[in-house]
């Protein structure tokens, strides 16, 4: 009776200890179970409790939940419980379903020792797990009617579920067996669909179904990452490559989702507002992706799963926008998507914890869903490939009635246009004879349009010859008439001296008169004028010769054959020609050391007076006939080309002017002036010559002409020299 007593006793005071310290017992009798509402959590804040600080500690806090969801935190949790062993077997196993937790320390402790312990999670190598799955289990051993205490110290910047079960060990593997069988069935399946799906893109050729293919290879590969299987059979030995293939995977599902949306729906045609707005969801996967390289975990994960669940949404919404304006493809679009939309929120509600509690249906909605979708989809490619195929059989209907009716047409139209033609071709035959008289009138208008050029640049230069032949003459011919009356003075000195001398008067006599007499006929001055005006006749003689020599070399009318010419006494030549032209006008001239060159010298002597002539008109445009105007004219000599430039400081020309300065019929100046043909005919003067112009001007700022000559005459240009209009 006594010991009876001591039992009793001994029994509440050991379930008052145990209420006391609040610790959870698992009473184990052989069935597989889940743990997540017999266990108890505390809260590491700092993530720097120890073992033994956690065991003493008096902060733990019963689970009420079956699964445990912690949400996405930057702490660390202890998670305990106590076990007792009911059941017939010693080996038991404990299986932490959540293959994404970045750190789990496992400690089994008995009568306050640590009897097992392991460290493994995403941020370790994958071998350093006890058993090699992608889940976490545990084998441990419990004898029968036996307790031990389990901790477990978590940490995940990734959302943190608890799915904790008990069981046999046997039952343990078989469970993460299943879960493997599960996720080779949805495998399968998608690699079923992505193959089928680029075998039709390969036969058809439709960009939709490549876009199908990317799409599912995305979602089989982000699944992989999520259950763990790329950690455990990839990337084994590169746990952070591993951790981060999470966050890159779920941002690319959702951009490759939304990619294949559009492309599908033809979102850019039908909804171009809405098909703009996904470039905003682009941001927002990058800016994830970015945080978690930056280290930035908990953020990123946020993230991703808030832009799955809106994007998910912003595709239904685009969906059933193009529905509405019939485009029948969205409709099987809405009915393949909407499965997988609705297990994406049920997921990501999972996640946060709101409304949809984590179990076994919640924890695999995702891979239900996109096995759903994928299936679903392709019935939508197909369907939207028969409408193409229809469409395709309608056209070519519509296009073989409409090649009959063209036949019929083309009968009745060739009988008529055989009339037509013969009447068209008596028509074209006088049009032919007409346009052939104009022909000829254009040509004989053209005639006379070069030579009423070649008359304006002969009367422009009998002008110059005119002017600068008047000057010399003139004063020539106002030196002859007091020459005249001088040279009569000495002849009549001449008489008076001879007189004096035959007269009979003495020596002294004879030289008083004769001085008196040049002394009154101021002799000495009469020597000094003749002097003074014979020097007067030379010069002009002299001015008249270099004009006549200068009209020689500039028109060289006695040479139309190829010659060696000095570029430089051409230019001479031309000034003197056009001095008429040039009077108030500052002329600054830099002749440069050059090789006499093969060319039409005379040619080339008209090109230089027309930009002189030009350089001039400007310049009085300007100026006036005020002082201010400056002409230069330069020569150089470099590699195997010479330049000739030819500047004014004139009114210049703007671009548009600059653009038509050498077409034909083309001037700036007034009605009367200038036929417009000058430049045209310099140019093609210097192009025979293999030569070119270079050309710079502003408005008022004057215009620079540089021609550009080889030293070397091009042979075959002497063909094209009777084509040279003067």
């Amino acid at each position: 009776m006594y010991k009876l007593k001591l039992l009793i006793l001994l029994f509440f005071v050991s379930g008052y200890l145990q209420h006391a310290s609040g610790q959870q017992l698992v009473d184990f009798k052989g069935d597989f179970q889940p743990l997540g509402n017999k266990i108890e959590i505390l809260s590491d804040t700092n993530s720097s409790l120890s073992l033994n600080q956690a065991m003493q500690s008096g902060r733990f806090k019963k689970s009420v939940s079956e699964y445990p969801n912690l949400g996405i935190s930057p702490y660390s949790y202890w998670i305990k419980f106590t076990v007792r062993n009911n059941s017939s077997h010693n080996d038991l196993g404990i299986q932490l379903a959540q293959p994404t937790i970045d750190n789990v320390d496992f400690y089994q402790v008995d009568g306050g020792k640590v009897t097992l312990a392991n460290s493994s999670g995403q941020s370790k190598p994958f071998n350093a797990r006890l058993i090699r799955h992608q889940n976490y289990v545990y084998p441990v051993n419990v004898s029968r009617g036996q307790s031990s205490t389990f901790y477990l110290h978590i940490k995940s910047y990734k959302q943190l579920v608890l799915p904790l079960y008990l069981g046999t060990l046997e039952d343990v593997i078989v469970n993460t067996a299943n879960s493997d069988l599960l996720f080779g069935v949805y495998a399968g399946i998608i690699l079923v669909m992505l193959l089928y799906n680029l075998f039709v893109y390969i036969t058809v050729k439709d960009i939709n179904y490549l876009y199908y293919v990317l799409y599912l290879f995305v979602v089989l590969l982000t699944q992989a990452c999520l259950e763990g299987y790329i950690f455990r059979f990839v990337l084994a030995d590169k746990p952070v490559t591993a951790n981060l293939s999470i966050y890159v995977s779920s941002a690319l599902i959702g951009i490759s989702a939304i990619e294949f949306a559009k492309k599908f729906l033809s979102s850019k045609f039908y909804a171009p507002g809405l098909h703009k707005l996904s470039y905003l969801f682009f941001l927002v996967y990058a800016i994830e992706i970015i945080l978690a390289f930056t280290g930035r975990f908990n953020a990123s994960y946020t993230i991703v799963l808030v832009a799955a669940m809106l994007s998910a949404i912003y595709v239904v919404i685009m969906a059933v926008v193009i529905a509405i304006r019939g485009y029948r493809a969205a409709k099987f679009f809405l009915i393949a998507w909407s499965v997988f939309i609705v297990c994406v929120v049920i997921y990501v509600l999972k996640d946060l914890n709101i409304l949809f509690p984590y179990n076994k249906l919640t924890s695999s909605v995702l891979l239900i869903g996109s096995a759903f979708e994928a299936v679903l989809l392709s019935f939508a490619l197909a369907d939207k490939i028969n409408i193409f195929k229809a469409e395709k059989e309608k056209s070519q209907e519509e296009a073989l009635k409409a090649l009959k009716e063209n036949e019929r047409i083309i009968s009745e139209q060739n009988t008529i246009l055989e009339a037509k033609v013969i009447e068209r071709t008596t028509e074209l035959n006088q049009s032919n004879l007409e346009l052939s008289k104009t022909l000829d009138n254009l040509k004989q208008a053209q005639g006379q349009l070069v030579e009423s050029e070649k008359m304006a640049s002969l009367g422009q230069l009998t002008a110059g010859i005119a002017h600068e032949i008047n000057n010399p003459i003139n004063f020539v011919t106002a030196n002859i008439k007091p020459l005249s009356r001088d040279i009569d003075m000495v002849f009549e000195a001449m008489e008076a001296i001879e007189q004096v001398g035959l007269s009979d008067a003495g020596k002294e006599d004879k030289q008083k008169k004769i001085s008196d007499y040049k002394e009154e006929r101021d002799f000495d001055y009469l020597v000094v004028e003749i002097k003074h005006l014979l020097k007067g006749i030379k010069e002009g003689a002299n001015r008249t010769a270099e004009i006549v020599k200068g009209l020689r070399i500039f028109s060289r009318l006695d040479q139309d054959d190829l010659i060696k010419a000095d570029i430089n006494e051409g230019l001479e030549s031309t000034l003197i020609i056009a001095n008429n032209l040039l009077h108030d006008i500052k002329v600054t001239k830099e002749y440069g050391n050059l090789p006499k060159i093969e060319c039409y010298a005379g040619k080339l002597n008209q090109v230089f007076l027309n930009l002189i002539s030009n350089a001039s008109h400007a310049i009085r445009q300007r100026f006036g006939e005020g002082k201010g105007g400056e002409l230069l004219i330069k020569t150089t000599c470099h590699d195997e080309h010479m330049y000739i430039t030819i500047k004014d400081n004139g009114i210049g020309m703007d671009e548009k002017t600059q653009k038509k300065v050498f077409e034909p019929f083309f001037t700036t100046k007034d009605v009367g002036q200038g036929t417009g043909l000058g430049m045209s005919i310099a140019y093609n003067t210097i192009k025979k010559h293999s030569g070119q112009f270079q050309l710079q001007s502003a408005p008022n700022e004057g215009a620079e002409f540089t021609i550009v000559l080889p030293l070397t005459f091009k042979k075959e240009n002497q063909k094209e020299h009777n084509s040279i209009t003067a």
